[in-house]
């Protein structure tokens, strides 16, 4: 197998990652049995293979061209400081924040199983509602949770912060309240394919989860030693969670808020606003085979990195085209900023509200919608009921909400400068 054309087939091979099941069927110049192929593709790896150990296992992983290149675009793109500042406007970044880290909590927890429309979560986000369904309070913890680690990013991965973020995830949602925050005591877990219920990974015992668990400690807050890059890092810990399994439930949210944890910590600042956990809800099927082939292929880490670095790409072209909508939305808006006396986040609300016409806006929701302080949001509401657009109802005793006024299409009319 040592011609140029065998060494570009395992290169075509390498650079896509693909596993014993898809290489078995790929047609070799000379009808090579594909075992032969897979063993020469295997060698192959291991030759550029680098290796991270916790506890008493080993594992490899292969920067390949396409990852490096990759991470490359991501250095430049979602670090640093140079043309990633010029992506978000400065006076948008509250809004696009909170809006990325709704959107992480809603799908982060749909991967789980939660069920709920993303309007429907949004709407109990921006209005402080309280959940009312498992789901509901699922998605409220990974807000909570992101939040929390936004706030923190800085501190370092300990066993107490740790449970505190688990303590935040399950809060509410598992059978044993006990359970919160806390390593399993038990080996009564294992990982099931959810379309036949069969068992595909089970984890280690739960003797070995601390001395593990102070291993992934050690990676996630030292720098010194061998260099891995910081996407890989995050990778990897994300990886091992799974991996350990620590918890009776929770692990794939705490492996996802550890990986964001991480980066964030590490200076990629745009992770912030990527909602990476959107595009594995669309492609959950990729992801668990990741993590499959990670685990069942002498523990080569670099199938679940491949797939997360594509997330992540795809997941910051979807930003960018999520900004150039916003873009062309504030062209439409900036005539409402054009109104006397109306600030910016008035002139986002009598948008919204021209936009459409049944919507109720409430103090929280506005506070929320803008990172502002309640006294700021309730501020910018009255203010535009005094001035005649918007009028106030309750909802209850404790809640109003303030809606389209009956003068609000003739205000506009008569104050909205011609575009």
């Amino acid at each position: 197998l040592m011609n140029s054309e065998y060494n570009k087939l395992i290169e075509k091979i390498n650079s896509r990652y693909l596993y014993w099941d898809r290489v078995k069927y790929i047609k070799t110049p000379d009808n090579i049995d594909p075992k032969i192929l897979w063993s020469a593709v295997k060698f192959s790896r291991k030759i550029h293979a680098k290796k991270v150990s916790f506890g008493d296992h080993t594992f490899y992983y292969n920067p390949t061209d396409q990852i490096q290149k990759e991470l490359h675009n991501f250095d430049l793109n979602i670090g640093g400081q140079l043309q990633t500042k010029a992506i978000i406007p400065e006076n948008e970044k509250k809004r696009y924040l909170i809006n990325s880290i709704m959107e992480e909590a809603i799908a982060s927890s749909q991967i789980e199983g939660a069920v709920t429309t993303r309007e429907r979560a949004k709407d109990m986000l921006r209005k402080n509602k309280k959940p009312g369904t498992k789901s509901e309070q699922m998605i409220l913890n990974n807000f909570l949770t992101i939040k929390h680690i936004v706030e923190n990013q800085n501190q370092s991965l300990t066993k107490e912060s740790l449970f505190e973020i688990h303590k935040l995830i399950t809060h509410r949602t598992l059978d044993n309240q006990e359970d919160e925050g806390r390593y399993r005591t038990h080996n009564k877990v294992n990982v099931v394919d959810v379309v036949d219920g069969e068992i595909v990974y089970t984890p280690p015992d739960h003797r070995d989860i601390n001395k593990l668990m102070n291993d992934v400690f050690v990676f996630f807050n030292n720098s010194s030693g061998p260099y891995i890059h910081p996407i890989i890092k995050a990778c990897i810990i994300h990886f091992m969670i799974g991996f350990i399994h620590p918890f009776v439930d929770g692990n794939g949210r705490t492996a996802r808020a550890l990986f964001y944890w991480y980066l964030l910590k590490n200076g990629y600042w745009l992770t912030e606003y990527l909602s990476i956990s959107r595009l594995i809800v669309e492609s959950k099927a990729q992801y668990s085979r990741a993590y499959l082939y990670s685990e069942i292929d002498e523990n080569d880490l670099t199938y679940f990195i491949n797939y997360k670095v594509k997330v992540m790409r795809l997941a910051f072209d979807s930003l960018r085209a999520y900004l150039q909508r916003k873009i062309e939305e504030k062209k439409r808006y900036i005539h409402f900023q054009k109104i006397k006396g109306i600030n910016e986040r008035q002139a986002l609300i009598l948008k919204w509200a021209y936009e459409e016409p049944d919507v109720l806006f409430t103090v929280k929701e506005i506070e929320n919608r803008f990172r502002v302080a309640n006294q700021t949001a309730r501020t910018d509401l009255y203010e535009l009921v005094e001035k005649g657009y918007l009028e106030m109802i309750e909802l209850n005793k404790k809640t109003k909400a303030f809606s389209k006024s009956k003068k609000f299409e003739e205000l506009i009319k008569k104050e909205l400068p011609a575009p």
